[in-house]
């Protein structure tokens, strides 16, 4: 099968967010599937296969399958618009949380993704153990959203990632495909983030697409503004344009090929 590697919200290798996108003729069975990601060991693979007007798409870490990924989506965008279909600018894919759509404006790729906003919830013991420093508020969605006072905070912490991995019991989560969203205002920007999803085998994600769901809505009520611009500060790092448009956000960001090979099985 034809398999790609493209770093997504960066606009040079080596920064942004690595995914792997397979193209398929037609599905093979789940575990082969979760056997080529874990194989690949890229945070998320997006694996496809086309229909008529649009394509399927499922994203796997090492460890799950899961119900949303933003970077794999774009990665997956940019494949198909590159390599496979001419003369169009916009991909619709039909996914385990709906049909959703990507479209290229110049060099940057908008996901229109749900909007997934956070409720305030308890201060769970874990968070307080797990981080070294206290925390301004925590909120749920299908992600924890757990708020801090500054940027530097959300840069610094050292999350204790063994620790991090006891709020699915403490919480009661049936799944392991839930992240831990840390954020904050930006200095120079309008807000900061990191995503840890130590249960679902990645202990940090360079870049969440799927985190600016939750992100975006909480802080467009926040800032008073539907547009905004947002850094996650992993290693790698990455820039995201952002939109609140209600039900729906826009999340954009550009892409870079790093590799172009196949799987043989």
């Amino acid at each position: 099968m034809d398999y790609y590697v493209i770093d997504v919200f960066a606009e040079k290798l080596f920064k942004g967010n690595p995914a792997g996108v397979c193209v398929l003729e037609q599905w093979i069975d789940g575990e082969k599937l979760q056997n080529i990601a874990s194989e690949n060991n890229l945070s998320e693979t997006a694996f496809l296969v086309k229909r008529d007007g649009y394509y399927d798409l499922r994203w796997f870490t090492p460890s799950v399958e899961i119900d949303l990924c933003g970077h794999a989506t774009i990665a997956s965008a940019f494949v198909l618009l590159e390599f496979y279909e001419a003369n169009i600018d916009e991909i619709k894919f039909k996914t385990m949380s709906g049909i959703m759509k990507v479209t290229k404006k110049g060099d940057i790729f908008y996901l229109d993704f749900p909007a997934r906003k956070a409720h305030r919830t308890i201060d769970y013991k874990t968070f307080d153990e797990a981080f070294s420093c206290n925390n301004n508020g925590v909120y749920k969605a299908v992600d924890f959203l757990v708020v801090f006072d500054n940027e530097t905070q959300v840069r610094d912490i050292k999350a204790n990632f063994s620790v991090l991995k006891k709020i699915k019991e403490e919480a009661q989560m049936e799944s392991d495909s839930f992240g831990i969203i840390i954020t904050a205002k930006g200095d120079n920007c309008d807000f900061v983030s990191r995503f840890l999803a130590p249960n679902a085998g990645i202990d940090e994600d360079p870049v969440t697409g799927r985190a600016h769901c939750t992100l975006i809505p909480y802080w467009a009520e926040r800032l008073g503004k539907t547009k905004m611009r947002a850094l996650q500060l992993s290693k790698r790092g990455g820039e995201i344009d952002c939109e609140h448009l209600g039900e729906r956000v826009l999340i954009g960001g550009k892409a870079v090929l790093y590799l172009k090979g196949k799987i043989v099985l």
